[in-house]
């Protein structure tokens, strides 16, 4: 069958792209070898939402009351909170099956490889193959877990992301290796529901891409619920031989042997690349990452990769992106190039993290002179009220113009806030028009007026 476009892989990357290149007036064919949802939807972005908005609503129930309640004999069904985590999953990848549906978006189940003359074959578990053309083909394969050679996944003692989503039961204790936002996410679900967390970071602070005020404040949230850190630490080995593993960690101060009923290797992720043809057709490749332009075709004509496969950040909302701009300019439209200094990035464990654009650190080193401001949630009506005083926002603007540089929080529902601060840069606001833009109260998001007042020197309520 001939198509104009082939996307293979249905995360959120490849369905979205399939569904704009549907609307743009395309025979689509979108190729899955697994479920429609890709591993957002099913084994990672979705399902931890899930699983983390139970341990929020058990934390709440354990300290009902500082609120002035009872709730007495509060317990955790861990089966029963996996469950509604698949579930979750399950309903919004049958959504996805109605879009493709909605959109006559074909979808084609099967491994697919790409071939040279923009050709896809795709094997079925049968070991049969079927191969279509397209005048465009769209790499969206995404990525797995990386796995460390020293860290050997078992799937059992030693496990990846996937497995901490439906573990069987709840562990006593568990090391997570890795604080980026994988870990420090399954680090606070776990902790909250029961199990004695020890985070391992190798870099010297924990969440090691945001801003270093970020860091320091997650690490204090971290210890106060028990959560043990080790930073400029390493995992030097696992003996998985007895019934619980003993985790060999290297610190500073020499090393130390840790037992864990589970280690949590989140230390990253590896686009998947290999096997799907890339070599055969010619496509370049470097550092793991398929080479593409700024409107994401490859070194080929007529093959295209977008998503976690290409060298941009490895998020949900990124992959979007970069297929809607992609069939954009397939269309032939005029398409703006995405701005990769303005990509929001989200932690959603408690306190939760958002931040866009440079650290203090790093406008510093690109030689701004700058005006910080910084608003603390404990002056916050709202967020006292709300009992979650924890966090900050934090600005920064250039002391020039009033460029607005970057942005940073930890608090509750920051994630929700972000946004503002993305448009905010994407219309090249200025600090003195985030100022006098009136905020309401009582929110957590006036944070950002105070806080930009701060770095003005008109801060009210500090």
């Amino acid at each position: 069958m001939n198509y104009d476009i082939i996307v293979i892989g249905s995360g959120p990357g490849g369905y979205v792209t399939a569904i704009r290149a549907s609307q743009l007036g395309f025979k689509v064919a979108v190729v899955e070898k697994e479920s429609l949802g890709g591993i957002c939807l099913n084994w990672g972005c979705i399902p931890t939402k899930a699983l983390l908005k139970s341990a929020q609503v058990f934390e709440y129930l354990n300290h009902a009351k500082e609120y002035g309640l009872s709730a007495e004999n509060v317990k955790a069904d861990f089966a029963g909170v996996v469950k509604r985590s698949r579930d979750v999953a399950d309903g919004m990848s049958k959504g996805v099956q109605f879009l493709m549906k909605k959109n006559k978006i074909d979808v084609i189940n099967g491994f697919a490889t790409v071939k040279p003359g923009k050709k896809v074959e795709v094997k079925v578990a049968d070991g049969k193959s079927t191969t279509y053309e397209a005048k465009h083909i769209i790499i969206a394969t995404g990525a797995r877990s990386r796995v460390l050679p020293n860290l050997p996944q078992d799937g059992k003692k030693i496990i990846g992301y996937r497995e901490a989503l439906a573990m069987p039961k709840l562990p006593k204790t568990m090391v997570v290796v890795g604080s980026g936002a994988i870990g420090v996410e399954f680090a606070y679900f776990y902790a909250t529901m029961g199990t004695k967390v020890t985070v391992v970071e190798f870099m010297p602070n924990i969440v090691p891409v945001e801003d270093e005020d970020v860091s320091k404040q997650l690490e204090k949230s971290f210890k106060k619920m028990g959560i043990d850190v080790l930073t400029n630490a390493s995992v030097e080995s696992v003996d998985t031989k007895g019934t619980d593993c003993k985790v060999k960690i290297k610190t500073q101060t020499g090393e130390t042997i840790i037992d864990a009923e589970v280690v949590l290797s989140a230390v990253g992720i590896v686009s998947n690349i290999e096997g799907i043809g890339l070599e055969e057709v010619g496509i370049a490749t470097d550092k793991g990452k398929i080479l593409t332009d700024k409107y994401y075709q490859t070194n080929v004509p007529g093959y295209y990769a977008i998503g976690d496969v290409s060298p941009g950040q490895a998020l949900a909302h990124v992959a979007s992106a970069e297929g809607i701009t992609c069939v954009e300019k397939i269309a032939g439209q005029h398409v703006d190039v995405i701005d990769y200094n303005n990509i929001p990035g989200c932690t959603y464990c408690q306190p939760e993290i958002a931040s866009v654009g440079m650290t203090e650190k790093k406008a510093k080193e690109a030689g701004y002179e700058i005006k910080v401001g910084k608003f603390p949630f404990t002056a916050s009506g709202k967020a006292k009220a709300a009992g979650v005083p924890d966090g900050f926002v934090k600005v920064i603007f250039d002391a020039k113009y009033g460029e607005l540089l970057g942005a940073h929080m930890i608090g509750a529902n920051v994630t929700e806030m972000i946004a503002e601060l993305v448009t905010a840069r994407k219309l090249e606001t200025t600090g003195h028009e985030i100022l006098k833009a009136v905020h309401p109260h009582p929110t957590m998001s006036e944070a950002v007026m105070e806080a930009t007042a701060a770095a003005y020197g008109e801060v009210i309520h500090l």
